[in-house]
């Protein structure tokens, strides 16, 4: 049989995205595209709620396409949706008169695909298809402003994407050969025993998951990538595509392998790292990048900790990331709107960025101070300690942010409501509506989720070990701010100065001049004088070729046909 069986609508949440990307490129839609952009999650969506039960094949679709959700990626799934409907929503307020709006929806809509299907893939191909349409093409979403810092922020994340990309192409390859098969489940059994010795194609994975998820040290595009994006880009980036990487490592780390003892410690180490890095930085987005990279390191710990034994649940780190998603894409969407705020709606947003804040840090009867309770149910006495030293650090990083979000000078807004300036509804409403999903969704979930009591999270105890962290974290903030600290001595990001090492490695043609200035004489002027011609010759191919690639119709045609090119000779690699 051709056709496609079982149910119909996960094939319809990654279809229905495309469908809607290929709208944007039609010249009467184009000035309209964004107003695309909120239909495109809601099969998905739908698909999360419904909890529609078996897997759907579709054997005519490249290698055989399989699509289904266990519980924890269905999770994940859910918060994916929301979050893209979420920052759609806000997109048509904040992104209004943005440039090249065609081809802005056109690549959301094909990153989005690629977001939904590392979800639901059940087969090797079809995540990998889903994975690079994530990484290649959220780069455009990453560039679209076209600033500088938006282009050196492209750059670096580019050239990780690809590296990303070739680490997970070997390791898929190696794992399938050895499973004889491309089922996922199939090749996580096989890997440990894959060829070469010493578990290579395990560390590939790693690498390549470890790159999408933010994971120290591969994390350097991040921090430049979320400031840079546009401020829906960047609610996504992090709260929902960093998740691709997370359900990578969920699906393919084998039950007790060596890399299982390397990420407990390593993830941890990043949690703190991190957020500590985040104190020297000042824009707050930026800071917001470094709480993701610091959060996603507990995450990466927890489902290296699952992995220790048979029957690996996952449970409590998909629980952590849906919350973390949640609250994260609130205090993304946030800081554009306190922007635009003045006088009362302004304290109003600001105090809901304060409740998300205090949430991913985990205090007492928020939704987060949830997730971390149900997290130490999988861990160790250390790995417990760790869990909740890292409130403290996450509580400074977060004040910070609150310090310099409330530094931000209002822009002109675009309305005034009762005499006070107000945002644009658009822009308020998801920003809101994701704080209160942040706080209340965990309790709702609890008792079908957490395995504990219900009233667990209310005893004595589990309210105090949720509170000194936090409490900690907030009097050092108040002591630094009653100081005067010159925290945040950059205004950019710089990730460890890894990403300018990134950029001097891209761009050696203007190094190149630089030290040859230093060398007298005219065989060195004309040397360099040479080089800089060849550079602007480069510069202007660069730019037609970005020019060419600006136009949705033909970059995206060029992203889809790279992607399941690689994807077809991985495909025939593995059965010959």
């Amino acid at each position: 049989m051709i056709g496609p069986t079982g149910p119909l609508l996960p094939l319809a949440a990654l279809v229905w995205p495309l469908l809607l990307g290929v709208l944007a490129a039609l010249p009467a839609i184009r000035p309209h595209a964004l107003r695309l952009l909120p239909l495109a999650p809601v099969p998905a969506l739908w698909l999360a709620v419904s909890g529609v039960e078996g897997a759907t094949r579709a054997p005519g679709l490249l290698l055989g396409v399989t699509l289904a959700a266990d519980r924890p990626a269905a999770l994940l799934l859910g918060l994916t949706a929301a979050l893209w409907f979420a920052a759609a929503i806000h997109a048509q307020g904040s992104m209004a008169a943005t440039r090249r709006p065609a081809v802005f929806s056109g690549f959301w809509c094909l990153t989005l695909a690629g977001n939904l299907g590392v979800f639901l893939a059940q087969d090797v191909v079809t995540f990998y298809v889903a994975f690079a349409a994530v990484s290649l093409s959220s780069y455009f979403l990453v560039v679209h402003e076209g600033t500088a810092p938006a282009l050196r922020a492209g750059r670096v994340y580019i050239v990780l994407a690809i590296v990303g990309e070739v680490c997970l192409l070997v390791g898929f390859v190696i794992g399938a050969g050895a499973a004889d098969g491309l089922m996922i489940g199939d090749i996580r059994a096989a890997l440990p025993a894959a060829p070469p010795p010493g578990g290579a194609a395990i560390w590939l994975l790693v690498a390549g998951f470890g790159i999408k998820a933010g994971l120290m040290p591969l994390h350097v595009w991040l921090p430049l990538a979320h400031p840079a994006a546009p401020t829906p880009a960047s609610a996504v980036l992090s709260g929902a595509i960093v998740k691709a990487g997370i359900v990578g490592l969920m699906l393919f780390l084998p039950v007790a392998s060596d890399a299982a003892a390397v990420l407990v410690p390593l993830g941890f180490a990043a949690a703190f790292l991190a957020a500590l890095t985040g104190l020297r930085v000042r824009a707050p987005k930026a800071i917001l990048a470094y709480s993701t990279i610091s959060q996603m390191g507990i995450v990466i710990a927890l489902v290296a900790a699952a992995t220790r034994a048979p029957g690996a649940d996952m449970t409590q780190a998909a629980f952590y990331a849906f919350h973390h998603g949640l609250a994260k894409g609130a205090l993304f969407l946030g800081v554009a709107v306190v922007a635009v705020a003045k006088g009362a709606w302004r304290t109003g947003a600001l105090a809901a960025m304060g409740l998300a804040a205090l949430s991913v840090a985990g205090a007492p009867l928020t939704g987060g101070g949830l997730a971390k309770t149900m997290a130490k149910t999988g861990l160790g006495h250390w790995e417990e300690l760790a869990l909740t030293l890292s409130a403290v650090t996450t509580t400074l990083v977060l004040g910070w942010f609150m310090v310099r979000l409330a530094a931000i000078p209002a822009k002109e807004p675009a309305r005034v409501v009762c005499g006070r300036s107000a945002p644009p509804m658009s822009m308020a409403l998801p920003a809101g509506a994701l704080v209160l999903a942040a706080l209340a969704l965990p309790w709702w979930l609890w008792n079908g989720w957490s395995g504990l009591p219900p009233d667990y999270p209310l005893r004595p105890g589990t309210l105090w070990s949720a509170l000194w962290p936090a409490a900690i974290g907030l009097a050092v903030i108040a002591a630094m701010a009653a100081a005067r600290w010159p925290a945040g001595t950059q205004d950019e990001a710089d990730p460890l100065r890894a990403a300018r090492w990134s950029g001097r490695v891209l761009a050696p043609l203007r190094a190149v001049p630089a030290r040859l200035a230093s060398v007298r004489g005219s065989l060195a002027e004309r040397a360099e004088a040479s080089l800089r011609h060849g550079g602007t010759l480069l510069a202007r191919a660069d730019e037609r070729a970005e020019q060419a690639l600006s136009r949705w119709s033909i970059s995206g045609v060029v992203v889809m046909v790279f992607i399941l090119a690689v994807s077809a000779g991985m495909g025939l690699a593995v059965r010959n």
